[in-house]
């Protein structure tokens, strides 16, 4: 569920994970490293109490990998043309970053 600075979405994630800590698992994927969730829940107090909920017992995997959707996207053929944009066969793949604080990406 995409999550806007629209006071209901907001409340429904709030009441998601209120309603799950304590009593089972959550996945959750997020394109903003903890340090920017201010900018969904706008008070400091819900949004440490959140990210609290989120992190005690969790496991945090952070990927820095290509985007998928963009590399499947560039595979597509050029229907005009008929060129791709497809890396050459045997090119190197990017080294992913090194592990860090999940937040401080």
């Amino acid at each position: 569920m995409p999550v806007s600075q629209v006071g209901e979405e907001m409340e429904v994630l709030w009441t998601l994970l209120a309603e799950r800590y304590g009593r089972g698992g959550i996945l959750l994927t997020s394109n903003l490293p903890f340090s920017k969730w201010e900018t969904i829940f706008k008070v400091p107090m819900t949004t440490a109490a959140a990210i609290d909920r989120l992190v005690h017992h969790s496991v945090i995997l952070e990927l820095n990998l290509p985007s998928y959707r963009l590399v499947q996207a560039k595979k597509v053929v050029d229907v005009t043309t008929g060129i791709t944009d497809e890396p050459a066969a045997g090119s190197a793949r990017p080294e992913p970053a090194a592990p860090g604080n999940p937040g401080d990406s």
